[in-house]
């Protein structure tokens, strides 16, 4: 399955320690892919359990403006998943209304996003409301104009007027607007995420790794103790 975006996974608890240690995961992805990241940047859900997402990128255009860095992985892999599922003419109808900023505020929006594209009309390459007012009046026949009129008719004005009574959004693609209200939201949250599409789980480890792993905690925290001890200490003399 082709790669839609890409996300750079960060372990979130070296991160506070100031190392910064990540990869880099293609969507859509796998439970086996997730695990062995997972296990090569640390976060083994033992020692380390958090991860956040430094930055996000891909061909769908706008879709990383629209995300943040504590997005779940399942969710952004059912996303993916859908995403796959479009034809051209979809995700340009996507992108679209993702550069207008209508149901996008979040990843759940842009999942029941890409359920409803049937609500939206785009036109490719229209950039201008001249272009517009011709596809309106010349093409579509919206509006009956008379050829011996056509001359003198103000496109410009007409594309403009019809740009302010649809609410529509001139995109780097094309001009889109929403021409129905039908909007249904499908997906509520993860629960609704099919099984096959849910990908994160820690990696898992030998009996060896697991000892190994929680000795570093004990250790980690005798040490820990042992300095607070001496900030003590110093601070009674």
């Amino acid at each position: 399955m082709a790669t839609l975006f890409e996300a750079y996974v960060t372990n979130a608890g070296k991160y506070s320690e100031g190392q910064l240690v990540g990869e880099t995961l293609k969507f859509p992805t796998t439970a086996q892919e997730v695990e062995a990241l997972l296990k090569r940047i640390g976060v083994d859900g033992v020692r380390y359990q958090e991860i956040f997402i430094t930055s996000f990128d891909g061909d769908v255009l706008g879709l990383y403006d629209h995300l943040s860095e504590y997005e779940n992985l399942d969710e952004l892999n059912h996303l993916a998943c859908l995403l796959s599922e479009l034809t051209s003419s979809e995700l340009e109808t996507l992108e679209a209304v993702l550069d207008s900023g209508d149901h996008c505020s979040s990843v759940r929006d842009i999942i029941n996003l890409t359920q409803n594209l049937d609500c939206y009309g785009f036109y490719p390459g229209v950039s201008d409301e001249e272009t517009l007012g011709r596809i309106y009046v010349d093409d579509l026949e919206m509006l009956d104009v008379p050829d011996q009129v056509k001359p003198y008719f103000d496109y410009e004005a007409y594309g403009r007027d019809a740009c302010i009574h649809e609410n529509s959004h001139f995109a780097p693609g094309g001009y889109v607007v929403k021409e129905s209200d039908h909007f249904v939201e499908v997906y509520h949250g993860l629960q609704d995420i099919p099984k096959e599409h849910k990908v994160f789980s820690f990696p898992k480890l030998s009996i060896r790794e697991q000892m190994a792993a929680y000795q570093e905690i004990i250790d980690g925290s005798s040490l820990e103790g042992y300095r607070q001890m001496q900030k003590k200490d110093r601070g009674d003399r």
